[in-house]
């Protein structure tokens, strides 16, 4: 696990704790590396899991999808993000998401189970360790209330509006990129690409936005 100290020591879960302490965790907690290949699933709706993920390499997205493959993006998780930690805390709780590769990852599974119970060795830094998940969950928290406002919106384009602007708040700036491609941010925001493609340019013939690929540039604002 050495080599997975520069972004362990970089994620909040593991805000606090030496080196040491961190690879300690690590066993205390059950912790395995996966890989999977573009488009290969590591969690699926329907299954229970002990484990919840941290991204170490490339990405993932959260999804749902009904019974005739319409997907809804409800995160994408790159190198330092978790997923599937409420399901992992909750005994007996069945997945009504799948984590998929968005492209060639890999992924350090954990036993939250083991996490929310007192180690063998009682160690000091365990209860640190479930401190550091609390907040974890909490952000992930503010990221879906975040989903939810701009989901209730009613069109398209005050959609787009909602998420273009909670992103420059976020990221601090009026010139971004947003985590997703064209196809990714429809589903995410749960309408169809080419009506999202439609009001996209008519954003930028107004004079709101510039945008190339996965960049925006918010260039006026509303009056």
């Amino acid at each position: 696990m050495e080599q997975y100290l520069l972004i362990l020591r970089h994620c909040p879960f593991f805000n606090g704790m030496t080196d040491q302490e961190i690879l300690s965790i690590l066993t205390c907690v059950e912790g395995r590396v996966v890989s999977r290949e573009k488009d290969a699933f590591l969690f699926r709706a329907g299954d229970s899991t002990s484990e919840m993920g941290l991204v170490l390499s490339g990405s993932v997205l959260i999804i749902q999808e009904d019974l005739w493959g319409r997907r809804n993006i409800l995160a994408k998780c790159a190198a330092g993000d978790f997923f599937g930690e409420p399901y992992a805390a909750t005994p007996g709780s069945v997945l009504n998401i799948s984590v998929v590769a968005s492209e060639s990852c890999e992924v350090l599974l954990l036993n939250v189970r083991r996490v929310l119970s007192t180690c063998p060795t009682a160690c000091g830094h365990h209860s640190r360790l479930i401190r550091n998940l609390v907040s974890v969950l909490s952000q992930k928290l503010l990221l879906f209330n975040d989903k939810i406002t701009h989901m209730s919106k009613r069109t398209t384009r005050e959609k787009l509006l909602s998420y273009l602007s909670s992103e420059s708040i976020r990221q601090g700036r009026l010139s971004f990129d947003i985590p997703y491609d064209r196809q990714q941010l429809a589903d995410f925001l749960c309408v169809e690409r080419a009506a999202m493609s439609v009001e996209l340019s008519k954003l930028q013939k107004e004079g709101l936005i510039q945008t190339h690929r996965n960049h925006f540039e918010i260039i006026a604002s509303l009056e």
